[in-house]
């Protein structure tokens, strides 16, 4: 769970009492949902922990609180089992962490699901020459975004990396949604168009088997490209955009209205400024 969902921060007592019996207080916050955030970082027995979340929760829901999250790490997760049983079930997990979750009305939850999909990122690189590098226009497996990582960041990166290639991001060009891609998870697959500022390919020995510049007639008539319908549009929109009209989507930054965070908001500028004159300046002067 994100910090920033936080309201209010609650310190841990060293005890409080339930059926006549001293327990531990669990670490927790106040969420801005009327939820609670159970945050474990010290070790516990297991029926202590049992105990102590047996008591908070019967207190919460006495309070009219709703959703309740467990953060475990994994060097927690000896109290797996101890949240389950009292109703807990998983709902996302990360390489050091596992989230549970808890719903205390009795009505049917209303807590967000999951992260519902996954985001990839595929390139349509061709030089002077008109040579595509095929690599980039046509990823076999593949690439997916770093966490926090923009998408016109992300995919000059995985091309400098499968093949040495330096690139500048110019537009994304397209995108495919696909559904139970991997572990049922859906698949958003970014198709952008670089602008190559180096030529020399050094492929990655560990993650590709071929890499080169080809001619664009000969990679339009390989095998692979007349099979696969998507690799066909993928040549098709990157052929559209660097010899006729087509516009694809470039990011201008925006900030929140919530807060002071700025993310990037991809759009076909030239139609726009055409249908409604130059972009307005949304940022105050300093």
């Amino acid at each position: 769970m994100s910090a920033s969902i936080y309201s209010t921060k609650v310190d841990a007592e060293s005890a409080m009492t339930t059926n006549g019996r001293d327990v531990e207080l669990l670490p927790f916050v106040n969420d801005k949902h009327e939820g609670v955030i159970i945050e474990m970082t010290t070790p516990m027995d297991p029926q202590v922990f049992s105990a102590s979340l047996k008591s908070l929760l019967s207190k919460w829901r006495e309070q009219g609180k709703r959703g309740v999250w467990i953060k475990l790490p994994i060097s927690l997760a000896n109290l797996i089992q101890s949240a389950v049983e009292e109703g807990f079930w998983y709902h996302h997990a990360e390489e050091t962490y596992l989230m549970l979750a808890y719903w205390l009305p009795n009505t049917p939850h209303t807590l967000p699901v999951n992260a519902t999909h996954r985001v990839g990122v595929g390139a349509f690189v061709m030089n002077d020459k008109r040579e595509v590098n095929y690599v980039s226009c046509v990823i076999a497996k593949t690439q997916y975004f770093l966490q926090g990582e923009d998408i016109n960041i992300g995919v000059v990166r995985e091309v400098k990396e499968e093949t040495g290639v330096d690139a500048e991001f110019v537009e994304v060009l397209a995108f495919r949604q696909s559904h139970k891609a991997y572990f049922e998870k859906s698949d958003l697959f970014f198709v952008c168009i670089l602008r190559p500022h180096s030529f020399d390919i050094t492929k990655q020995e560990s993650e590709i088997e071929d890499a080169q510049w080809m001619p664009v007639e000969e990679f339009a008539a390989q095998p692979f490209v007349q099979k696969h319908e998507l690799v066909k549009y993928i040549l098709e929109v990157g052929l559209a955009k660097t010899d006729k009209e087509y516009a694809g989507f470039s990011p201008i930054s925006i900030k929140s209205a919530f807060s002071e965070k700025q993310s990037l908001f991809y759009m076909n500028r030239r139609d726009l400024e055409k249908a409604s004159g130059p972009i307005i300046n949304t940022q105050k002067d300093s």
